[in-house]
């Protein structure tokens, strides 16, 4: 069975800081001469202090400062909109110097602080629930681009709280974009970067199986989602046109071998559709699925998009499916919606915006 097609990634003409890691930043300064160590004291600058301009850089010449200022920007997006829920949940859409647009979303939850972030603008998996693949996939988000919104996310947090959970959820298919969303985990990873531990780091795939076994080969300890959202090849097909691409038994071997390698287990989404996917008998197949995996399975209830026909289902028929996956011994939760008096639903925002995306 055909395989999801994996997208080429597109470089911007200038690159950001937040494209380099600290070896090719300490290689970019040796070329200008300057010492390598000044790699680190950049990166803690805009890491660990929040700058925003080169200028808030004291320990840093006047001159080479001018220069990073030209050659090496820092943010390179512009936040075009930013709504807030009463929740606290808070979603930005920004856009890049070619025009595209992406979306990304603080979530505060108790002590826990997560950006949920976009590899992609837009999106080629075209989930029929989705506003995020409407008008479909434009181009890729650079490395830079992708953490550049975990640090826009960052700023939203105040004093008092870091930033503590990243998940690559938004707008596109990370594993379709496996270099930049590799590159970007690293980065948000890292000692040098954003610093957040990998347990604490969530991708989530619609399913890509020979991707799912390169990231298991990698060997870092993040979790993996799998998007399921229906428990029969027939149904996912409908809900997910990929998915006629790749059956759900190539999946789960693959999600077996992730947690084979890495000893993480896996979490299943599913979202559930009034009326379309929620029944009883879906829960039963569901969990017959998930006895065949290490997992636990997220439920959410959809956050309908306008002009979609598809509904969110009530709140006692959403616990009767979980109630019916825990007496057949699922270790399963119903996740709270977010940001339901804002544009909440991946793709909301920038669709409701009507930007146009010149990309090349």
């Amino acid at each position: 069975m055909m395989e999801l097609p994996v997208q080429h990634h597109v470089q911007s003409d200038k690159p950001s800081i937040f494209d380099l890691t600290r070896e090719s930043l300490a290689d970019w300064l040796v070329a200008l001469k300057q010492p390598a160590y000044r790699a680190t004291q950049l990166l803690e600058w805009i890491y660990q202090h929040g700058a925003r301009t080169h200028n808030e850089m004291t320990n840093i010449s006047k001159p080479l400062r001018e220069i990073l200022t030209k050659e090496l920007p820092i943010f390179r997006s512009q936040v075009i909109t930013e709504q807030q829920s009463q929740d606290g949940t808070i979603k930005l859409l920004l856009r890049w110097p070619d025009g595209a647009t992406s979306e990304c979303v603080f979530i505060p939850d108790g002590e826990r602080r997560t950006a949920c972030i976009s590899t992609q603008v837009g999106c080629p998996v075209g989930c029929v629930f989705c506003a995020s693949g409407l008008n479909g996939l434009q181009r890729q988000l650079n490395a830079g681009e992708i953490v550049e919104q975990a640090m826009r996310i960052r700023a939203c947090c105040d004093n008092q709280s870091r930033l503590s959970n990243v998940v690559f959820m938004g707008l596109g298919e990370p594993l379709a974009n496996y270099e930049a969303s590799l590159q970007a985990l690293r980065t948000i990873n890292a000692d040098w970067g954003l610093n957040i531990g990998a347990r604490k780091i969530t991708i989530s795939t619609v399913g890509l199986p020979s991707q799912i076994k390169r990231l298991a080969d990698e060997r870092i300890q993040i979790t993996l989602a799998l998007s399921l959202h229906a428990p029969t090849d027939d149904l996912r097909q409908q809900i997910i046109p990929w998915a006629d691409r790749v059956g759900i038994e190539p999946l789960i071997e693959a999600c077996n071998y992730f947690f084979e390698r890495t000893g993480r287990e896996i979490t299943l989404e599913y979202i559930l559709l009034g009326g379309l996917n929620d029944h009883t008998e879906h829960a039963e197949s569901l969990a017959r699925i998930a006895r065949r995996m290490r997992v636990h399975v997220n439920l959410l209830q959809y956050n309908p998009v306008p002009d979609l026909p598809y509904h969110r289902p009530g709140d006692k028929d959403s616990e009767r499916f979980l109630t019916r996956l825990r007496d057949l011994g699922i270790n399963a939760h119903l996740r709270r919606s977010r940001g339901r008096d804002i544009d909440a639903a991946c793709g909301q925002l920038r669709r409701r915006q009507g930007e146009s995306d010149t990309c090349p």
